[in-house]
């Protein structure tokens, strides 16, 4: 397709990619076409990004530059945070608060875990600078001195600083002194220089330092990657990248450029954002969303339509209060190794084989019994299975792997050890569910559960058994569905302000003026205001309480209506509500630009059935199971467990105890036959 025909089309060619730890996933929607690739995530990842967009257009018989829109999710600054292999750092904060950093909320991040070992602060001691300054939550006391300022900046120089990161004591309230020593430091430095109250205009001393501090760690590696593949999209004629944020929406590269640290769990946030675009929630009362890829597995909740956010998140023991969609991660993958430790006892995860040499079964090298090897030894995936649609598998090697497992653990071979890998992955990923359902007071049965990632689709149907779940629900685009939630993300910016006061004695006007101004600051980063949608937040507590709940002030700052929402929302997290006074901590505001959903047409047709092969299932020997092409099998079909459905992105397993339906749109939605357990 040339240019000028796809103006004459009038239908813009939109593409999402998604780099993950093991395999970059593709979504190319051409007029009603989904067109999909999976390669291998390269040491370069814009190599990888670059490899699978060729790949894809070439399914759509289209050229690289006939694409209009291009939306990206990375894993460059997680990476970074995970490896510690971001920039040379310095800090520069508030004589007297030069080891906020290393001491964090107390010395041990756990009081009562003997073993618990405190990660390093991304900024050693040695490139941690006081300033003499000293501002209050009633403004300026102390003005800082910019000749000061520029002897720090040529202190920074001789210790050959990347970045640098600057958060004085309560720059929050009043940024007076901390825009100055930004200023000056800037004028004075090459590198960037990231600042608190612009990163994080939030009290709360240690994570507003430790993000700000992540920011400026993670943003010259951000810098390069985006921009060298600005510059590589640009010259096979494709538009600039627009980079998914943590927060679930997107933004235009040069706004991540310079916010870096909302990149962090920009995939995660991809797969989310894809799986409530996809999905009817309906009657339940909402989605637990499960992304198993290569090397991890992603759980989140989606209720009334909207993927739960959270501004308190850690990686690797770092705080990052920006907005985020709230994810929680753990290493189960279908990399993930399997292992045995000093007691005997079968592991798995949370160290990967990757994508190279990746696992056994890939005949790429790789030795080490992986998830992925288990599945091919139990039959989920067949000799003929072709993952991402051209690598061939080497089941000997994935059985010999398991072999050397077996007689590791004292099993009984390959096949008891592969059922051993997949309950054992399986009880690690059912914790993780339980940890964003039950432990925050969600009755699991209540949702549905949405499998997706490469390989979520094979152990869905007994995650859900364990957590008697009755209905799981695969997308169509089930194996790049956090590629397909670039296509229907919404652009999304945030701004916060700590304004700290009694919601009775409070200046209304003063909070109302607060209010417009981080609208003001949000609808600027728009890329069309006009269209925006602007919500309004409040996070609250009672006196005396430590931690807040987020409540919309929609309407304003109307006293009774903030109260009111506040104290409902207590009873509904903690079970009760209480007659004290209520603070107003931190206002918020968000602008949505509404995306557009892609229209993706499923006109599966013809023979489907592929066959059959033994598949080992729990609590039984093996089971003749039909094979089906997924892409062929039209809208109606009914499906009857077992049964194998295989696409080029990934594999369905479907239960003897399970049935399983197509839907319009190509989805599988599977329901249970013996009810609950």
């Amino acid at each position: 397709m040339t240019s000028d025909q796809r103006d004459a089309a009038g239908d813009p060619v939109r593409i999402g990619v998604d780099v993950g730890g093991t395999f970059t996933d593709v979504a190319l929607s051409v007029d009603d076409r989904l067109h999909t690739a999976k390669v291998p995530t390269t040491g370069d990842q814009h190599v990888g990004v670059l490899d699978g967009i060729e790949k894809a257009c070439d399914r759509a018989g289209i050229d690289p530059a006939a694409i209009d829109d291009f939306a990206h999710a990375m894993t460059v600054s997680v990476n970074a945070l995970l490896e510690r292999d971001g920039a040379r750092t310095a800090l520069v904060t508030t004589a007297g608060f030069r080891d906020v950093l290393a001491i964090g909320r107390q010395d041990r991040p756990s009081l009562y875990d003997l073993d618990v070992e405190k990660p390093d602060p991304l900024v050693p001691r040695e490139r941690r600078f006081e300033i003499d300054e000293r501002t209050t939550t009633d403004g300026v006391e102390r003005p800082v001195d910019p000749e000061a300022v520029r002897d720090l900046a040529a202190t920074l120089r001789e210790h050959d600083v990347e970045a640098v990161a600057v958060c004085l004591l309560h720059a929050y309230a009043d940024p007076e002194n901390e825009a100055i020593v930004a200023e000056t430091l800037r004028d004075e430095l090459d590198g960037p220089v990231s600042v608190s109250h612009e990163v994080l205009a939030e009290f709360r001393e240690f994570e507003r330092t430790s993000t700000t501090a992540v920011d400026a760690y993670v943003r010259p590696t951000i810098d390069r990657y985006v921009g060298r593949l600005v510059d590589e999209a640009a010259d096979a004629g494709i538009p600039a990248p627009r980079i998914m944020q943590a927060n679930g929406g997107i933004a235009d590269a040069e706004t991540v450029r310079e916010h870096a640290v909302t990149t962090v769990l920009s995939g995660p946030a991809a797969g989310v954002v894809g799986a409530a675009a996809t999905v009817d929630v309906g009657v339940v009362d909402g989605l637990v969303t499960f992304d198993m890829g290569g090397t991890s597995s992603d759980v989140s909740l989606v209720r009334d339509g909207r993927a739960e956010r959270t501004t308190d998140a850690e990686i690797d023991g770092l705080p990052i209060r920006t907005p985020m969609v709230d994810v929680n991660t753990v290493g189960a993958g279908g990399g993930s190794i399997a292992w045995v430790d000093a007691g005997g006892a079968l592991r798995v995860g949370p160290r990967s084989a990757g994508a190279d040499p990746g696992p056994a079964c890939y005949g790429r090298g790789g030795t080490e019994p992986t998830v992925t090897d288990a599945t091919v030894v139990l039959g989920f995936i067949g000799p003929e299975t072709a993952l991402g649609g051209e690598l061939t598998l080497d089941v000997s090697a994935a059985r010999d792997a398991l072999d050397r497992l077996a007689d590791e653990a004292g099993l009984g071979g390959a096949l008891e050890a592969a059922r051993g890998v997949y309950r054992v992955a399986n009880a690690t990923m059912t914790r993780t569910i339980r940890s964003v359902t039950v432990e925050r007071g969600h009755d699991p049965r209540e949702f549905t559960l949405v499998a997706f990632g490469g390989a979520g689709p094979m152990h869905a149907a007994a995650l859900a058994d364990a957590l008697e779940v009755d209905r799981v629900v695969v997308p169509r685009p089930g194996g790049v569905l956090s590629a397909f939630g670039l296509l229907a993300a919404d652009e999304s910016h945030d701004a916060a302000r700590t304004v700290g006061e009694d919601l009775e004695t409070a200046d209304v006007d003063w909070l109302e003026s607060v209010s417009d101004d981080l609208v003001a600051d949000v609808l600027a980063d728009a890329s069309d205001p006009d269209r925006a949608r602007v919500e309004r937040a409040a996070d609250c507590r009672y006196a005396g309480q430590s931690f807040e709940l987020t409540v919309s002030v929609a309407d304003g700052i109307d006293r009774a209506a903030i109260a009111d929402r506040f104290h409902d929302a207590h009873e509904r997290v903690y079970g009760y509500a209480m007659d004290e006074a209520i603070e107003v901590v931190t206002l918020r505001a968000t602008a949505t630009v509404p995306g557009t959903e892609p229209i993706v047409r499923h006109d599966g047709a013809g023979d489907a059935r592929l066959g059959s092969r033994d598949a080992h299932f729990s609590g039984t020997g093996p089971q003749e199971t039909a094979v089906y092409d997924r892409d062929r099998l039209e809208a109606g079909t009914m499906l009857s467990g077992p049964a194998i459905l295989e696409q080029a992105e990934s594999t369905t397993v479907v239960p003897p105890t399970w049935d399983g339906e197509i839907l319009a749109d190509g989805t599988l939605a599977m329901s249970r036959t013996e009810g609950r357990q």
